[in-house]
C-alpha cells in the first residue's frame, strides 16, 4: 500500500473508531505473520504494555502464525500508531 492509500485507510479507520467506540477502550488487534520467532517477538514487544493479552496460534502446516492482542488504548490515534509500528515488520498482514 502506498502512502496515499495508507493515509486514506487510516483516516477511514479513525472515523470508524470514533463513531463506534468510546475511549479509552479495549481494542483487539489481529495479525498474520510468517512463522518466525523474531517477527513474532517484535510484534509482542510493540505491545509490551501492562495489561496487554497476547495470544498466538500456528496454522495447520506451521507456515503462518496468527497473533491476537487485546489491549486498552486511549484513543483512535493510539490504535493507529500501533498499526503503523507493526506495518514496518516485513510479511505481516493486519486484519
Amino acid at each position: 500500500m502506498d502512502k496515499k492509500q495508507s493515509d486514506v485507510f487510516y483516516s477511514r479507520l479513525k472515523d470508524q473508531l470514533l463513531e463506534h467506540s468510546s475511549w479509552p477502550s479495549n481494542y483487539l488487534y489481529k495479525f498474520i505473520v510468517p512463522t518466525d520467532k523474531d517477527k513474532i517477538a517484535e510484534i509482542k514487544s510493540i505491545f509490551d504494555t501492562a495489561g496487554a493479552v497476547i495470544e498466538s496460534k500456528q496454522s495447520k502446516k506451521g507456515t503462518y502464525t496468527s497473533v491476537s492482542i487485546t489491549v486498552s488504548m486511549s484513543d483512535p490515534d493510539a490504535v493507529i500508531a500501533k498499526y503503523k509500528q507493526v506495518s514496518h515488520i516485513d510479511g505481516v498482514i493486519s486484519l
